[in-house]
């Protein structure tokens, strides 16, 4: 009689349990996972936008009479293209790409097109994986996404070769959206890999950039090629958050909320400790770029701000229950809010007549920041002992790392991100200090005395 008596107290625990459960995920927005990143500078975001739209003339079938081009344009000139791939001459094997010699910008940009609604072999490359099917390089990635990106590669490595031997000063660019996003990301993993096959480049001078793209590698691969791969990921953007299986994604695609809802309770109950320590569980890859654009029970749309960082843990682990999850993932929406936020940052650099040699400081300035944090990231990995993340042969290793200077590893990444900080309070006293006269020009405030 006892125990009847003391269910109706465990009902109310469990009730009180699951509505604070929910309250917290209600709470949750996407600008708390970048909160402590540091901003991101225009000379390393402003490839994106143009990128987008590049990425976007994918779709068209003539770029002398396009149908669907943005305000603006696409920006590009197709006497410069070189090879334009349609799903006929894919043959299912990948989404249509294109592959554009950019004088203007004095790069070799293969770009590949999202996920296509109406085509099975698109969800047959995205279905073609099963939890831990593909080992490379030392840990995990999307089976389909690979097959797809190594179809890719072998097809256009000749014609990548030869634009790469003809402009050795050229950098090689993969980009992609969705679907396409998760394929470059792994055709650039493949192509630093093989690097014999495209002559004599560089490691440096191959880069890729990632909009909105599916979780496709494991968190060790992710960190190790941040210095090659860059996400892009605009606010609540669902997918590179999705943790789930795929095909359980597009099979409930038209029950989203529910689905979303199952997986931020499975998450919400995963410690964060097993999903670091999985070697099988799937990241988004390399550098993270997050632009943030909406507040806390505030409507509408902000001036974006876009935060970088090369997170460890706390990378994109939970879903937010939000009505833009989905639209926040489109190419058209990605493209506006990034050139809005590199008009943002142009402007601002304008204000402050930043001369060319400091600008041209500011970039070494930033390029060795990137370059500490990626190394302080691999350390940070090893210290939370995430599988395999030691293991780099081709460009340095962590195993060595002692354990004293392990557990101090958290403090390096600490103090790159104080590095940010006082750069970002540098350009604040900056703009107490200095005032914008009617000519444009910077002059010193006058004292209230």
């Amino acid at each position: 009689m006892s125990i009847l008596c003391g269910l109706p107290i465990l009902e109310c625990v469990y009730c009180l349990g699951c509505a604070r459960w929910l309250w917290q995920k209600c709470l949750y927005t996407a600008g708390l996972e970048s909160e402590n990143w540091g901003l991101a500078t225009a000379e390393e975001f402003e490839p994106v936008p143009r990128l987008c739209r590049l990425i976007l003339s994918v779709y068209e079938d003539d770029l002398r009479h396009p149908l669907w081009a943005p305000p603006g344009g696409y920006g590009i000139n197709p006497d410069w293209v070189i090879v334009k791939r349609t799903y006929e001459e894919t043959g299912g094997c990948a989404t249509p790409y294109m592959i554009y010699l950019d004088h203007d910008n004095v790069d070799i940009v293969l770009a590949i097109r999202g996920l296509n609604l109406a085509k099975e072999s698109d969800y047959a490359v995205l279905l073609d994986n099963k939890l831990g099917q593909t080992k490379f390089d030392g840990g995990y990635v999307h089976n389909g996404l690979l097959k797809a990106a190594k179809w890719i590669f072998d097809a256009e490595c000749e014609h990548l070769r030869d634009l790469a031997e003809m402009n050795p000063d050229y950098s090689l660019t993969f980009a992609g959206h969705s679907l396409g996003a998760g394929i470059v990301s792994l055709i650039a993993m493949y192509a630093v890999q093989n690097r014999d096959r495209l002559g004599t480049i560089e490691r440096k001078r191959i880069r890729c950039f990632a909009m909105a793209p599916a979780r496709c590698v494991s968190l060790n691969l992710a960190v190790r090629y941040a210095d090659v791969i860059s996400s892009v990921v605009l606010q609540d953007d669902f997918l590179p958050r999705t943790t789930t299986a795929l095909e359980d994604v597009f099979k409930s695609i038209f029950c989203l909320p529910c689905l979303l809802c199952l997986m931020c309770l499975k998450d919400t109950c995963t410690l964060e400790e097993n999903m670091l320590k999985d070697p099988r569980r799937l990241y988004a890859p390399g550098r993270l770029y997050h632009i943030v654009e909406r507040k806390p029970f505030r409507i509408g749309r902000f001036p974006p701000v876009v935060r970088t960082a090369v997170p460890v843990d706390r990378r994109f682990e939970h879903i937010v229950l939000s009505c833009n999850a989905t639209s926040d993932h489109t190419i058209i929406w990605l493209e506006r809010e990034s050139q809005w936020a590199v008009d943002l940052m142009l402007e601002k650099d304008r204000i402050m007549e930043i001369p060319a040699q400091q600008r041209m400081q500011r970039q070494e300035c930033l390029a060795r920041e990137q370059s500490e944090e990626y190394e302080a990231a691999l350390r940070r990995a090893v210290a939370l002992n995430v599988p395999q993340a030691a293991y780099s042969p081709s460009y340095g290793t962590f195993a060595e790392v002692e354990e004293g200077e392990s557990s101090g590893s958290s403090s390096g990444a600490g103090s790159l991100l104080s590095l940010k900080r006082m750069r970002e309070h540098w350009d604040n006293f900056i703009e107490r200090l200095f005032d914008v006269d009617e000519s444009g020009r910077m002059v010193f405030k006058k004292s209230s005395t």
